[in-house]
């Protein structure tokens, strides 16, 4: 089959591998499936029920839910008919979807539950709501379903034939870490050609391996990720949440999953927990391995010695490692911020594969990623070039992008195209470095900042290696203009409680830690010790632990949970003062 157009992979999974099971959820204690052919036929009767409905080629409707097929069937159908799907977080605020609605001129929402459908019938307006959920009065989807069910396949046909393979397929409003979110336009051909760059990288086997999937389809990643599934013939398994994910995965057992890299920090940090409630003989090979694992490299042999340990290590320790993931995984795929050195070391050692990528909404999103092999992997970077796309470093730093997956623009926003878009190259804002194809991010350009004394700090490598920490959760570098860096630190309180519990340290409340001398003494040690890895001008001098986590709903995190930089130095103004005052 000739694919050209993202829908057109429906047509292919079935004559390919024609699947029994294509897409599953867990509804009421059960596993929901749906076959390839299924899928088809749900795709098709909702693209006939849009033109019955009057939606036309250009119009835009909005999907608002947590992953489940519904998501599925209505951005394909939308496809099939050339409207344009307009994906939305659903953690992001009322004023938010306000906002994109009107900018994006949406005829039609779909949301997936009762929190979802009454946080956006208040700024809908006039606009036609159905739900994914079964709700009292309210239009459910399969409503549109069976109107569909009698409309004419021939008509179908038809729409599907006007549609191009560079038309519209969605606009995705980035979540942005400061001001108004952005529309970036994405094509069918945007799209689809990172889907077949990166399909050949998957090692799992086609046709016959499963996902678990619980990365928001609303985030380009999991977006393009689904598209590849469906090329490869993969089972899909939406997780039914987050806290689930653990049961999920033992109740799978995928062979892949996605993933960013704050919920692999928090697998390990809960190991590690795990390992200081041992005792005895048990706590020393636990340590034992963990340390072997944390001096791997895959690139590098370090001798029979230290081969025959590991081998040992993976036997007695890590064997429990990989059962918890469901004893099949065969890659993990990290992507939407640096994933931790340490960790890719001590998860490749354990036989779990983690292949850092790197990429944006503006490209669909893969620009580089990370082979699932021995011979190929390198820590600290984010992988190999793929196929088709082209990255220049210019003299600033900054990484430079071109190929068929660079984004038609911004929506309705012209000059910030024009300020990314020039010459061909689409300006990331990242500041990497190229070793042949291979690629590397050291900070974004917009995040460093200028000491008093005129240094440049990177703050995004700092935060990484802070974080190593098993008592830090969170931690912003700060000190722009000021003479020395500083840090606002959110401790792991589930650790720190721990750590009181071995030190006979009686555990108040969270407020309470924070102020005791000797907690902050220790978070100095902490401190000290990772200081080293960074010049003098570098270094943190000082620095305020904070009570409150930071969060997407209290709005210091973006939906992806990178930092919103300047949220939390407004929130926190008067904690920063005092770091530099006294």
């Amino acid at each position: 089959m000739n694919l050209t157009r993202l829908f057109d992979l429906i047509p292919y999974q079935i004559k390919e591998f024609d699947k029994k099971i294509a897409l599953s959820r867990k509804e009421n204690g059960e596993w929901k499936s749906y076959s390839s052919r299924q899928f088809k036929e749900t795709v098709d009767n909702l693209s006939l029920a849009f033109l019955d409905q009057g939606i036309t080629p250009g119009d835009k409707v909005a999907i608002i839910s947590e992953n489940r097929p519904e998501w599925n069937f209505v951005d394909l159908a939308l496809q099939q008919i050339g409207a344009v799907s307009v994906p939305m977080y659903p953690t992001i605020t009322s004023d938010d979807y306000a906002y994109i609605f009107d900018h994006a001129e949406v005829k039609m929402i779909f949301a997936g539950d009762q929190v979802i459908y009454e946080k956006a019938i208040d700024v809908a307006g006039d606009l036609k709501i159905y739900t994914f959920d079964q709700l009292e009065g309210v239009e459910h989807w399969s409503e549109l379903l069976e109107k569909g069910s009698k409309g004419d396949l021939a008509r179908l046909e038809r729409s599907k034939e006007q549609v191009k393979p560079e038309d519209l397929f969605t606009i995705i409003y980035t979540s942005g870490t400061t001001g108004r979110p952005k529309g970036v336009m994405l094509t069918h051909h945007n799209v689809l050609s990172n889907v077949l760059s990166v399909s050949h990288i998957m090692s799992p086997p086609p046709g016959t391996s499963k996902v678990l999937s619980f990365l928001p389809l609303c985030h380009i990643f999991e977006r393009t990720a689904s598209f590849c599934f469906m090329y490869l013939g993969f089972t899909v398994y939406y997780a039914e949440n987050l806290e689930t994910i653990g049961e999920n995965l033992k109740e799978v057992q995928p062979h892949v999953f996605n993933t960013v890299p704050r919920l692999l920090e928090k697998v390990y940090d809960k190991i590690v927990a795990k390992g200081y409630e041992l005792t005895g003989v048990k706590k020393q090979l636990f340590f034992w391995a963990l340390n072997l694992g944390l001096k791997y490299d895959p690139r590098e042999d370090k001798g029979p010695w230290y081969n025959f340990q590991l081998k040992l290590a993976n036997k007695l320790i890590f064997s429990k490692w990989r059962e918890a993931l469901g004893g099949n995984i065969m890659q993990i795929n990290s992507g939407a911020s640096a994933l931790q050195p340490r960790l890719a070391r001590v998860f490749w050692a354990a036989g779990i594969k983690v292949c850092e990528g790197y990429g944006l909404t503006e490209t669909s999103p893969v620009v580089s990623a990370s082979l699932s092999n021995y011979e190929e992997i390198r820590i600290g970077w984010v992988g190999k070039l793929v196929k088709d796309v082209e990255v220049k470093i210019a003299e600033d730093g900054e990484i430079l992008v071109k190929g068929p997956n660079v984004m038609q623009g911004y929506y309705k926003q012209p000059d910030m195209t024009a300020e990314v878009l020039k010459n061909g190259w689409f300006h990331t804002g990242d500041i990497g470095e190229l070793d042949g194809d291979y690629l590397r991010i050291t900070d974004r350009k917009k995040e460093m900042f200028k000491t008093s004394g005129g240094k440049y700090i990177a703050p995004q490598v700092m935060e990484n290696k802070f974080k190593e920490s098993t008592l830090i959760e969170q931690l912003m570098v700060v000190g722009d203009g000021k003479n020395y860096p500083a840090a606002l630190i959110v401790p792991s309180f589930e650790n720190l409680r721990e750590y009181c519990k071995r030190k006979d340290i009686p555990f108040t409340s969270d407020e309470e830690m924070i102020a005791r001398e000797e907690i902050i003494n220790k978070y100095q040690t902490e401190i000290d010790y990772l200081n080293k890895y960074f010049g003098k001008w570098e270094q943190i001098k000082r620095f305020k632990l904070l009570a409150e986590p930071w969060g997407i709903d209290s709005g210091e995190l973006t939906p992806t949970m990178k930092l919103k930089r300047k949220v939390i130095k407004e929130k926190y103004e008067k904690q920063i003062e005092q770091i530099y005052q006294s």
